[in-house]
């Protein structure tokens, strides 16, 4: 993440358009391990990406028979998504939607909800998004949300001024009712990545997998 920006504002639309057209693929094409690992061995269904960015992972899962809405604030990101799904040949399974999740939110239920990596600077109201996000997971369904842990090996103190939760942390800010919910996953992992230098490096991660009851 880079670019000027007030910290006691949300990062809105134009700030990640202009963080997009940095260069033409900001990240790397490939679907998150975490959504791979935890997702492989569920019945495809309805998805709903939220924060897709360049669509990788919404194109991940609709290449294995997921219906996907994807969303992302970007409309730079949704552009690049767009394009993606359609090299690959599977536009008809990606429905992409600009919304700006502090202010709205895709309609209907879904038997995944993938948030992946959805930070964003100043007063990102995470929280409130995720148990949106919950709220949407049909019965039988499963809500997926990986999140970084700390800064990289490379560069620790990397976004001091973001507040990292534990995966414990998340799940009590879903406020789950009792009995409707099984946890699946609550756990920090180690990523491998590569460095700005281009050497291997580390950043440390975590997922919460959770499965709605009824």
């Amino acid at each position: 993440m880079s670019g000027h920006h007030h910290q006691d504002q949300p990062a809105g639309e134009e700030f990640w358009d202009a963080r997009y057209r940095e260069s033409s693929r900001i990240w790397s094409g490939r679907a998150n391990e975490v959504l791979v690992r935890e997702v492989s061995g569920l019945t495809p269904g309805r998805a709903l990406d939220l924060g897709c960015g360049e669509g990788a992972d919404a194109v991940w899962l609709a290449r294995r028979g997921w219906h996907v809405t994807g969303t992302d604030i970007s409309g730079v990101a949704l552009e690049r998504a767009a394009e993606h799904a359609a090299e690959a040949g599977i536009a008809g399974r990606v429905a992409l939607e600009r919304h700006d999740l502090a202010e709205s939110f895709p309609g209907g239920e879904f038997d995944l909800v993938s948030a992946c990596f959805l930070h964003s600077y100043g007063d990102f109201p995470r929280e409130r998004i995720l148990r949106r996000a919950a709220a949407a997971v049909a019965p039988g369904g499963v809500l997926l949300v990986a999140g970084h842990a700390g800064g990289p090996s490379w560069d620790p103190d990397a976004h001091r001024d973001l507040h990292f939760p534990t995966a414990e942390e998340v799940l009590a800010g879903l406020e789950l009712p009792r009995g409707g919910w099984e946890v699946l996953l609550a756990a920090e992992h180690v990523q491998a990545l590569t460095g700005p230098d281009g050497r291997p490096g580390t950043r440390p991660d975590n997922a919460l997998k959770v499965h709605r009851l009824r």
